[in-house]
């Protein structure tokens, strides 16, 4: 029985329709993409799901209250809600410089969470 997904492909802006049809969990065609990035972000997308994770972090005694940060690499799509909750127990005194890694290992994957920004540290802390 072939069971088929459908795809909005997000790799160019012309988000592509994708159809991946699929026979006992492999892949046996891809269709509706209209460039080789379509195609190789439908195999990805039904085989290995990952995601930049981007969000902010807590920042203590600096002059704003978050920093923005992301995952250095993509993380696998079933982590990303046990990272948001990594994520949000965590916090970062001031100040931050951009690029700075906030987390080592984000949830077990190895990757780092680094900041996108920098933020002062308050004058009178």
């Amino acid at each position: 029985m072939t069971e088929k997904k459908e795809l909005t492909c997000i790799k160019c802006p012309r988000g592509c329709g994708i159809l991946v049809e699929l026979e006992q969990g492999s892949i046996v065609a891809i269709s509706g993409n209209q460039c080789n990035n379509g195609k190789e972000y439908a195999k990805k997308e039904v085989t290995n799901p990952t995601r930049i994770l981007t969000t902010t972090v807590k920042v203590l005694k600096g002059t704003e209250k978050v920093v923005a940060v992301k995952s250095k690499e993509e993380i696998p799509k079933e982590k990303l809600l046990p990272a948001m909750e990594q994520i949000r127990k965590a916090a970062v005194e001031a100040p931050v410089v951009l690029g700075e890694t906030i987390l080592e290992d984000l949830c077990d994957t190895g990757i780092p969470l680094v900041a996108t920004a920098s933020v002062a540290r308050k004058r009178d802390c």
